[in-house]
């Protein structure tokens, strides 16, 4: 689940935390780095659970309506199509995610309140009511109705968003990849399945794991070397006046281009110019693109850099 874009985000925040506060313990930051991508997978099984959450909390709700002193008609026979819904039903069972709740520790319960919103904004939707009323009935609607949930009413939220950054610093930046994650393994899931579907691994091979913790390594452990490099070529500019940032994008990129050969080029660079726009100042892409372009033609033409 835990992609290469995700995992550049999370080191270019770990190596902008290590030079900004003096961080000169490697171990003690690589340990953060991959802290902070467990609690992005923490994130993903939040997201699943959600699902479960707002399921049960919707079934609470209509029970103690039913118990009302005097209910209503509609309230003895509530809609109960979002309840039992098939989909979310065996989202509660998945054997996947009950293990990783048990071991992890990951639940909504000091948060019912965000679980109470999603709720709200749910069955305040246009979308909710043809679902409730819809004469179609079949596990693939009630799984094409949390999928739009996630399409239409949380991913692009940004209260919501806000909210989950509150509740963990870890989670700032990751919500909307983290969120495209939990709309693909939804489109996943088959009713035949039934328990035993499977989630999406952290890593999807240990080729990704190993990239996070070399890049991570090589980024601190050749920062001077990278640095220097780095500063010979800002014609025009003085070291005081580049962004802080815009240093470290570059470094890690830099990192990135000697050190794994079999990532092209131009992946490379296409990631940390798209990087720049994000989490820097609105001129950074153009500066980070001519820097790194001037620092390629010099490692071409010193023969270290071979790729293209």
């Amino acid at each position: 689940m835990i992609n290469r874009i995700l995992i550049r985000i999370k080191i270019l925040q770990i190596v902008f935390a290590c030079y900004r506060n003096g961080n000169d313990n490697p171990k003690a930051a690589e340990n953060e780095l991959l802290l902070s991508l467990r609690k992005s997978y923490d994130l993903y099984h939040c997201f699943l659970l959600l699902i479960v959450e707002v399921t049960r909390l919707q079934e609470r709700k209509q029970d103690m309506r039913k118990h009302k002193y005097h209910p209503t008609a509609e309230e003895l026979n509530p809609n109960m199509r979002l309840v039992n819904n098939r989909f979310a039903r065996q989202m509660e069972t998945n054997r996947m995610l009950q293990q990783y709740v048990k071991e992890r520790g990951v639940s909504w319960v000091d948060e019912m309140g965000f679980v109470k919103k999603v709720l709200a904004l749910i069955l305040a939707a246009d979308f909710y009511r043809d679902y409730v009323n819809s004469v179609e009935d079949s596990y693939e609607v009630d799984r094409e109705f949390w999928r739009t949930v996630f399409r239409r009413l949380i991913c692009g939220n940004e209260e919501l968003e806000d909210a989950l950054e509150d509740i963990s610093i870890y989670w700032s930046n990751d919500v909307d990849i983290v969120e495209s994650f939990v709309i693909k393994t939804i489109r996943r899931f088959e009713e035949s399945e039934g328990s035993r579907q499977e989630l999406m691994p952290m890593f999807k091979d240990s080729e990704d794991y190993d990239f996070a913790v070399n890049l991570f390594r090589h980024t601190l452990r050749n920062g001077d070397e990278y640095r220097k490099r780095i500063v010979s070529h800002l014609k025009n500019w003085e070291m005081e006046r580049v962004a802080s940032m815009d240093l470290i994008i570059i470094q890690v990129a830099l990192a990135e281009i000697m050190n794994f050969p079999k990532i092209p080029l131009s992946v490379t660079l296409n990631e940390y110019i798209d990087a720049a726009r994000y989490y820097s100042t609105p001129k950074s892409a153009t500066f980070i693109n001519a820097v790194l372009d001037s620092v390629v033609k010099e490692l071409k033409k010193e023969k270290l850099l071979l790729k293209d």
